[in-house]
């Protein structure tokens, strides 16, 4: 079974970028500023977008919610490393 959310980047190309992948239907990706992910957001649907307003903000603000955890993760991760 896949994760809801996936994170994903393309550094080479667009390093300053970072996408957030939901697998469930409808699909989407989440384009956005990897220092700033709430503000110029793109959404790419892979099903099609879907019509409700309000499903797209929930689901939008799982997407964040879930970037923010994989951070808060990361910089806990980090700092075992220094140790």
């Amino acid at each position: 079974m896949l994760p809801r959310f996936l994170l994903a980047d393309n550094s080479l190309e667009t390093p300053e970028t970072i996408f957030v992948v939901h697998t469930e239907t409808p699909r989407f990706i989440i384009e956005a500023d990897i220092d700033d992910f709430e503000s110029n957001q793109i959404i790419h649907w892979i099903d099609g977008e879907p019509g409700d307003e309000d499903m797209i903000a929930r689901l939008v603000d799982d997407a964040e919610e879930f970037l923010e955890k994989e951070f808060e993760n990361e910089e806990f991760l980090d700092s075992d490393e220094e140790e």
